[in-house]
């Protein structure tokens, strides 16, 4: 593939109020899930801002309180 062309993926790290169990990783586009003290963590690559706009308006739909959302380094931890 052209180098010039390569589709890169940006690392996402989405925060929400309340626990979101990890068989719903599938349905947050296969992003790894975690919960500790009440709050539920998405972490995972994101092709581009419309599958960011995508994940954010499943947040929306399910009416959960986002807390934060960060751009991460691949292996980072915020």
């Amino acid at each position: 593939m052209d180098p010039e062309h390569e589709v890169k993926e940006t690392v996402y790290q989405v925060m929400v109020e309340g626990q979101l169990d990890r068989s719903w990783s599938g349905w947050f586009s296969g992003m790894t899930i975690s919960f500790q003290d009440g709050v539920s963590t998405m972490t995972g690559p994101i092709t581009d801002q419309s599958a960011l706009r995508g994940l954010l308006s499943k947040i929306w739909d399910l009416n959960l309180t986002l807390i934060s959302i960060a751009r991460v380094e691949p292996g980072e931890n915020i």
